[in-house]
């Protein structure tokens, strides 16, 4: 089936990521995805556009960032967030983000850097390019844990 996309073009401010919440969970519910899948995406989302709104524009006024559904029906969501800000180091991010273990000094620790973490868990598919900005690629499978799709093909019965 062919796919369908949505763009939209928000300014990088606070008050705008919750349109960017709304429009993925509207996508994403006509989808037919599952209520616990929706508050992962919109999460997901969240973070993302955070990061452009907290981190792309330091001191700028007129930043923006660029909102894109990808729509495959009966397949998946590819989301795209994507700010033409200062870039960042993602292996810093994650070197700084790693588990508390007895050995980290808690002053130590940095504050933030969990939430490209926390996309990577709730997404699927992420890829982070840092090219003229930073572009966050996001996708969501449907069905991707349904037993039931695939369970006449598996036998309960010992082999011998």
């Amino acid at each position: 089936m062919k796919n369908e996309q949505l763009e939209m073009t928000l300014p990088a401010k606070p008050e705008y990521v919750a349109i960017a919440r709304l429009t993925v969970s509207g996508v994403a519910n006509r989808m037919g995805y599952t209520y616990d899948d929706i508050e992962d995406i919109k999460i997901a989302v969240s973070e993302a556009c955070a990061n452009a709104v907290q981190h792309a524009y330091e001191g700028e006024q007129d930043g923006s960032m660029a909102l894109t559904c990808n729509v495959y029906p009966d397949d998946r969501l590819e989301i795209i967030v994507k700010d033409n800000g200062v870039t960042f180091d993602k292996d810093s991010v994650k070197r700084q983000s790693e588990p508390i273990t007895d050995s980290h000094d808690l002053d130590s620790l940095h504050e933030g850097g969990l939430g490209i973490l926390m996309i990577e868990a709730l997404m699927d598919q992420v890829t982070i390019e840092k090219a003229n900005g930073v572009t966050v690629h996001m996708t969501k499978y449907m069905n991707r844990d349904e037993v039931g799709q695939s369970a006449s093909k598996v036998s309960t019965t010992p082999s011998q």
